[in-house]
């Protein structure tokens, strides 16, 4: 069985669990930490991952780290897997659990990267767009992100689309059609 079903199925049963206990919105704070603490140490993540460390160690050191701090239903399903050896799934099974609860939640996620800062007003009117379209639930997350490389514009990701309407890709594009433009001047020199 695929990583991906494996966790998926895991992520799913959290959720149904966290319904079941009147604790989605504590539980999947708890999974947002976690998943922000995977992304943002490589050594955690390493340590999830690796097959040297024992996995009694692991648990205690979850318990260490999450005792008190997270949700009792949290800490249980982390330390069934890591009793289960199961710990090196987590990292998926929390990017599983954050879309499954956004559709559960009918909540799009989109992604703006633009060349400079993006106004208030510029990120409601892109939300509200996003919204009426019909292609997005009624509620949508926008996260804004700044790359001066784009040098004007914008990169939209939504879903599976991205509309890149940057003036970097348009002069990537222009490069590309002049470099395939054989146009030979029929002006004769003399």
């Amino acid at each position: 069985m695929s990583v991906s079903r494996i966790a998926s199925r895991y992520a799913k049963s959290l959720i149904d669990l966290a319904i079941e206990t009147n604790t989605l919105e504590s539980v999947k704070e708890d999974v947002a930490s976690f998943k922000s603490l995977i992304e943002e140490s490589r050594d955690f993540y390493v340590f999830l991952k690796s097959p040297v460390i024992q996995f009694s160690k692991k648990k205690s050191i979850l318990e260490e780290l999450f005792s008190g701090k997270y949700e009792d239903l949290t800490l249980k399903f982390l330390l069934l897997l890591t009793q289960k050896q199961r710990e090196a799934y987590l990292p998926e099974i929390a990017t599983h659990f954050m879309k499954q609860y956004r559709d559960l939640k009918e909540i799009s996620t989109a992604r703006i990267t633009s060349a400079t800062e993006l106004t208030p007003a510029m990120v409601k009117t892109i939300k509200e767009k996003l919204e009426q379209s019909g292609v997005a639930y009624e509620n949508v997350q926008l996260e804004t992100e700044v790359d001066p490389d784009l040098i004007g514009g914008f990169i939209l990701e939504f879903g599976d689309y991205i509309y890149d309407s940057s003036v970097s890709y348009k002069l990537e594009e222009f490069r590309k059609e002049f470099r395939g433009n054989l146009y030979e001047s029929k002006i004769i020199a003399r």
